[in-house]
């Protein structure tokens, strides 16, 4: 692993504790809340006024947060779960409708209950408090401005871990904006190389411009995925991408798009969780996962571009006083 990749852990500090010190975290709460009046927190730009109504948005959601769950978790990438798990929050609903989504219980139905603010940093305090390595906020886009006003209480009340932004890549300038510096990781989605299959498969119209514009961003704020002597996340960039069969994904795309615009060190997961879900039976050449061969393909093309940083799962030896 090259030598930049790596630090130690000793005298990390998440990049959040700064903003709480000058007090720009609270503005930026602030700031935050107020543009939840003329919504523009995501890329769809409701502009609804959320704080009184959740008609029209698409996000679903008002003044509070919706949570689906919270807890440790072991299946997120090998840099996020290290051995104590990633302390994910699930929120519900979400800014994209994908017609395979495999959380549709979540992101479609809206399960889950709202929290206030306060049981959100208590969330993320427990979490901490379990020995989890990071905060990871799970379709975090609609609730930003809930995560940045329960982050101020969560830091001033102790939390020092590391945030994960794990989105699905629908973000909009404004947000990010907001969160430049208090975010350590993010972990965007790039799920199409082109708009037409997005806006056929998760009815949206412009996705792939503006998650390259926003991954770009993303990675302008905390660069390459830097991780600890143990393995484990510090700071950066991680992106994500799903081969869906048959090419649909436009995944040669993706992949040049990483490796020729954000950068051949970029830590990228090739996913092949795929499988017929939700609403995917409506579109026959949806009805089966990507085969192996199509998987090897997506390999082969990562290498090709010369994205060398790719996820896999395999035993780590943790240091013993940590186990």
């Amino acid at each position: 692993m090259p030598e930049h990749d790596m630090e130690t852990s000793s005298g990390f500090e998440p990049a959040y504790l700064g903003l709480l010190r000058s007090g720009e975290l609270a503005r930026r709460a602030r700031r935050a809340r107020q543009r939840l009046r003329e919504c523009d927190l995501c890329a769809r730009y409701c502009r609804i006024d959320r704080l009184q109504t959740v008609k029209g948005a698409v996000c679903r959601t008002g003044e509070l947060a919706r949570v689906s769950s919270f807890a440790p978790h072991h299946g997120e990438e090998d840099p996020l779960r290290g051995w104590r798990g990633s302390g994910t929050i699930f929120f519900s609903w979400c800014n994209l409708r994908c017609m395979f989504c495999q959380n549709w219980d979540i992101s479609w139905k809206g399960e889950g209950r709202e929290v206030a603010n306060p049981e959100l940093a208590a969330m993320m305090l427990a979490l901490q408090g379990h020995g989890c390595h990071n905060i990871n906020f799970v379709s975090p886009s609609h609730v930003v401005a809930q995560i940045l006003e329960a982050l101020v209480l969560a830091a001033e009340a102790g939390l020092r871990l590391p945030l994960v932004y794990n989105t699905g890549g629908y973000d909009s300038p404004e947000a990010l904006e907001l969160l430049d510096g208090a975010v350590d990781i993010y972990m965007p989605d790039v799920k199409y190389g082109g708009s037409g299959m997005a806006r056929k498969y998760s009815k949206i119209r412009d996705y792939a411009t503006v998650n390259q514009r926003a991954v770009k961003e993303m990675h302008r704020q905390v660069g390459d995925l830097v991780l600890d002597e143990s393995g484990v996340a510090r700071r950066g960039l991680l992106a994500r991408h799903l081969v869906l069969p048959g090419g649909l994904a436009g995944t040669q795309e993706v992949l040049r798009f990483l490796a020729e615009e954000i950068g051949k060190n970029t830590y990228v997961n090739i996913m092949a969780q795929y499988r017929p879900s939700f609403r995917a039976k409506e579109y026959p050449e949806l009805r089966r996962s990507a085969s192996p061969a199509e998987m090897r393909e997506a390999y082969d093309l990562a290498r090709r571009f010369g994205l060398g940083r790719l996820d896999t799962r395999r035993p780590i030896s943790w240091p013993a006083a940590t186990l």
